[in-house]
């Protein structure tokens, strides 16, 4: 049975974790814990200006700031590339999507991965390009929108824009390029619908011949269409791997995922002439914390959950207030380590759900106290510890280390050295931790099944 926002009741309103903006010299509320995400717009938009100066005129970058834009933030993200002259954004869902249009940002936002066909009416209402790569699901699409109200108040005489995905080797999504022109012929021929891009997704970015017979297949699909008089405002096949590999072509848009954040794709090669742009990306995300607890364990104490770990000496044990459901994995227990005072120390004990313990006993000079900073992912004394090297750490990527920070962790925004703006958990910490938001509270009081439009 086909589930919708009305048959359930549900709404999506524009109430999840708004953000904070700083008062006069960058006066923000206390963190409601001490371990937070520093989050730097400035080398953000720096990052996606390099990036655009690596694309040849006419071809534009566009962000995916999907997955809270890789854990950074969406909402702030997206309003900082907006603002530096950014013209689209790409999404991987729906509501995604919505949470964006509802945070006041106006510039056409892809959805990149298909979205469900009852969705398709409200996709049209908030002006948001979605993809379809499958015939069938592409049929319930446009039927759901030819079953929908026309609007008066729409523009384009009411027609949502379509952007097709074509299968060119990832194996994940697209039609086959033999069916482009039959399923794009399906999609002009409808009076609620406008084909507005093609694209499809790089499996190894760095493999020149994979990328070669892709990018073959990409620009055979775009032709046919050519052939048939389609016109595509938006072809796209590259990310950030392929640009700064420059395997692939171009066309008209580029998607600019990890390397907008200030990474370089694990693994990757970079050609020489993008070698100056790659080492100019500036990290976005540092994660730091202050103890909640210092203290001093015998000789053959344990320590955590196990315990995994049980001091050889008299120990000095630093707890610091983050663990796997704030994105720092179980899987690092025993084998990360953390800044503090620009040195070294070994995450020690089994990483918890909300704590995890540093051995301090041999960092110099006074005893760490909990007014010490520990920086987790990012700079502290002439050191770094990066993404990469903690994903390596957990035999992953960096992709999965910076987008598995959790929403519960606050992110505070930084421009041009002064803090500007903050997000918690809580839905306005600016009102006063505990007391009600009153959106949330007008929400609660309108009629279900309603989705917010607003």
């Amino acid at each position: 049975m086909t589930t919708t926002a009305a048959a359930t009741g549900s709404r999506l309103l524009a109430t999840r974790q708004p953000l904070i903006e700083a008062g006069p010299g960058g006066a923000l509320p206390p963190l409601p814990r001490t371990a937070w995400l520093e989050i730097d717009l400035d080398a953000l938009t720096s990052n996606a200006r390099l990036m655009q100066g690596l694309l040849p005129p006419g071809v534009r970058v566009e962000p995916v700031v999907k997955a809270d834009a890789y854990g950074h933030g969406a909402v702030a993200v997206a309003r900082a590339l907006v603002a530096d002259g950014v013209r689209g954004l790409g999404v991987a869902t729906f509501d995604e999507a919505l949470e964006l249009r509802q945070a006041g940002i106006e510039v056409p936002i892809a959805i990149h991965f298909p979205i469900p066909p009852e969705l398709a009416p409200d996709a049209l209402r908030h002006s948001m390009p979605i993809t379809v790569g499958d015939r069938l699901l592409l049929g319930r699409t446009l039927a759901a929108l030819v079953a929908a109200p026309v609007r008066s108040d729409l523009d384009d005489e009411g027609r949502l824009d379509i952007q097709l995905e074509v299968e060119t080797g990832l194996g994940r999504g697209g039609v086959h390029p033999d069916e482009v022109a039959a399923v794009a012929a399906t999609i002009t021929a409808n009076p609620r619908a406008r084909l507005v891009g093609l694209w499809s997704h790089l499996q190894a970015a760095d493999n020149a011949g994979t990328t070669s017979r892709q990018d073959a297949l990409f620009g055979a699909a775009a032709g046919l269409l050519e052939a048939a008089g389609v016109t595509l405002p938006a072809r796209h096949l590259t990310a950030s791997g392929g640009l700064l590999a420059a395997t692939a072509g171009t066309y008209d848009v580029v998607r600019i995922g990890l390397a907008q954040y200030g990474l370089v794709p694990d693994g990757l090669t970079v050609v020489a002439r993008s070698r100056i742009v790659a080492a100019g990306l500036r990290p976005v995300m540092a994660l730091r914390a202050r103890p909640v607890r210092v203290a001093w364990l015998d000789a053959g104490t344990g320590v955590s959950y196990g315990p995994t770990f049980t001091t050889a000496r008299r120990s000095r044990i630093a707890t610091l207030p983050l663990g796997y459901a704030d994105g720092f994995p179980r899987s690092l227990s025993n084998k990360a380590q953390v800044l503090v005072r620009g040195v070294r120390a070994p995450q020690v004990g089994t990483v918890a759900m909300d704590a995890i313990m540093v051995d301090v006993t041999d960092v110099p000079g006074p005893e760490v106290t909990v007014d010490d900073e520990f920086t987790l992912i990012g700079e502290q004394g002439g050191d770094r510890i990066s993404a990469l090297e903690m994903a390596r750490w957990g035999n992953t990527i960096s992709y999965e280390v910076i987008a598995a920070m959790s929403g519960r962790l606050p992110r505070v925004y930084y421009a041009a050295a002064e803090a500007v703006a903050l997000r918690t958990v809580a839905c306005d910490a600016s009102r006063g931790w505990g007391k009600p938001d009153d959106r949330a509270v007008k929400a609660s009081e309108e009629e279900p099944g309603q989705l917010d439009s607003r």
